[in-house]
């Protein structure tokens, strides 16, 4: 591209400083494109939502304009965000996730009158896995070539929850609404010029769905490594030797099912050899929903402002994940942190580790005890397991490498 496309950037969810792995996506995708784009920002939920006007700051430092949804439908369409992202992180909405009303047609119509003011090239959708109806409302009203950025497989973060359902109108629940997301999948994938996915495995997926595999490109989950180069101190009264697990909780989410299955099943096996071993559980929703477990050995702290203080002074980092889909956040914060990890096998998927060399990998309780214990009593090997996957994060998932993959795709849309 001898001159930069003009890109307009809409997205349902934006906030300074991100507040989870999706926000943090959205962030560093915005980051990203602003190297290699003349980048617009659309916002579709308000100021306040965003971190007010430091938030708004922030982004306006890498974007040619900023655009807030339309006035007229705003606080109704922030609730229907909201309700929609409910419907697919918490599993609780028993209805159709999207119901297009004229409000939400209105917020629609509204982007597209941006993009023709700002002459957009490109019209790149954040947080794509949740804008099939924008996707289908751009494709039938205007000639704009649309990214699809979606930051997992839903459908197949949806269904791996079925083996964990506590019975059966859960179990019929989740599969419903599981192949629900399979066919709006389907079609979005053939609709979109480009559907991003965060790593070969989910774009193996949308491959299939695609009419032809160019439809589908990589757009990873990365982080900025500039966050992580200096190691804070620890909290207050830290207790080592410890290890350390993070995330975002709800009742039923992946991470309640990890933390438990540690608790329950990992922990004891860890504390026979290491009897002073100390569990930290980090993150949002944490502490209510881990509200019944106490005990002089465990620490749940809730929601942080920064996991830093507990990720760079923790011993190891776990990753016990059993179902979920996408790529890890917490794998490449803990390489940036020079931190040894152990995680099951889908824990780490997408990323292209190395069993034994800058990752440990187990998905029975014995195994991953003993990954634990081996990384506490073996300094010097758990050391060089975590400059290796330091190097790895480092020459694969930063922002710049990030934009190299947005560079391609802007450039295969536009030849």
């Amino acid at each position: 591209m001898e001159d930069k496309p003009v890109v307009l950037f809409a997205t349902p969810f934006l906030h300074h400083p991100p507040t989870g792995g999706p926000v943090l996506r959205i962030e560093n995708s915005i980051i990203a494109l602003s190297e290699i784009s003349h980048l617009h920002i659309y916002s579709r939920i308000p100021l306040n939502e965003i971190g007010g006007e430091a938030g708004l700051s922030f982004y306006r430092k890498y974007c040619n304009g900023f655009y807030f949804a339309s006035r007229v439908s705003l606080n109704r369409y922030v609730r229907f965000v909201k309700r929609c992202i409910n419907f697919l992180a918490k599993r609780i909405i028993k209805r159709p996730v999207f119901k297009i009303n004229w409000k939400t047609i209105e917020d629609f119509r509204y982007l597209l009158k941006v993009a023709d003011n700002i002459k957009a090239d490109v019209i790149w959708l954040g947080y794509g896995n949740i804008s099939y109806p924008l996707l289908k409302y751009i494709k039938t009203h205007s000639n704009y070539k649309v990214v699809l950025d979606t930051d997992s497989v839903w459908s197949r973060f949806v269904l791996r929850g079925l083996p964990y359902a506590r019975n059966k109108e859960e179990y019929e629940r989740i599969e419903k609404e599981g192949r629900e997301k399979e066919e709006e999948e389907k079609w979005g994938t053939t609709l979109a010029d480009i559907t991003a996915a965060v790593s070969e495995i989910d774009a193996e997926y949308y491959r299939m769905l695609a009419m032809h595999p160019q439809q589908v490109h990589v757009f990873s989950n990365v982080i900025d490594t500039i966050m992580y180069q200096h190691k804070p101190l620890p909290p207050a009264n830290f207790k080592k030797p410890c290890i350390y697990l993070a995330g975002t909780f709800w009742r039923g989410s992946p991470m309640e099912e990890a933390a438990r299955w540690v608790i329950t099943e990992v922990l004891p096996l860890v504390r026979r050899q290491i009897p002073k071993m100390h569990l930290y559980i980090v993150g949002r929703g944490s502490d209510e929903i881990l509200s019944d477990i106490d005990g002089p050995c465990i620490s749940i702290t809730g929601e942080l402002h920064s996991v830093l203080p507990y990720l760079c002074n923790a011993d190891v980092s776990l990753v016990p994940l059993k179902f979920e889909s996408g790529t890890r956040f917490k794998i490449l914060e803990a390489g940036a942190c020079e931190r040894p990890v152990v995680s099951t096998t889908l824990g780490a998927e997408g990323i292209p580790i190395t069993n034994e060399k800058d990752i440990l990998i187990a998905d029975e309780p014995e195994m991953f005890a003993a990954a634990i214990v081996r990384l506490i009593k073996d300094p010097s090997f758990s050391s060089e397991m975590a400059k290796n996957l330091k190097r790895l994060v480092h020459d694969n998932y930063t922002v710049a490498s990030l934009a190299v993959e947005g560079r391609r795709i802007l450039e295969y849309l536009l030849q």
